[in-house]
């Protein structure tokens, strides 16, 4: 299973990028996918998770309401619309993915713990100019 991230760039303070993450290779099970960031001296920050199957979504705090993660299951592809940008959001963006790969299960979790995801992408570059 693999991941591949998109969509990062430079952009001025208050613009908007939307980032992609696209799911190759077999998976039996996908049970949720989420985005992290983090910015050099730091620790990994969650940005926002989604489940697979339901579409529920969920965000962390710093994001109010400028951010809208998203999925197309059709094209096994996850997004994130990032509007009203802040230099401060400035980080690589990385995506993950819960998934399994054979006929087994995995416990519910919450998705805001970089720990609950098995499969990660290699980071796009967002950077945010004031």
């Amino acid at each position: 299973v693999q991941l591949q991230a998109s969509g990062g760039g430079l952009v001025q303070a208050g613009g908007s990028l939307r980032l992609s993450c696209a799911v190759s290779g077999h998976t039996f099970i996908t049970y949720r996918m989420g985005w992290f960031r983090q910015a050099p001296g730091k620790e990994r920050e969650f940005v926002a998770t989604i489940t697979w199957s339901g579409g529920n979504t969920d965000y962390g705090e710093f994001v109010k309401g400028r951010f809208t993660i998203s999925r197309d299951k059709a094209k096994n592809t996850q997004y994130l619309q990032m509007n009203s940008l802040k230099p401060e959001d400035t980080a690589v963006y990385y995506c993950a993915a819960r998934a399994t790969t054979t006929y087994s299960t995995m416990a519910y979790v919450t998705g805001r713990s970089p720990d609950q995801y098995n499969y990660w992408g290699q980071g796009t570059q967002v950077t945010v100019s004031s």
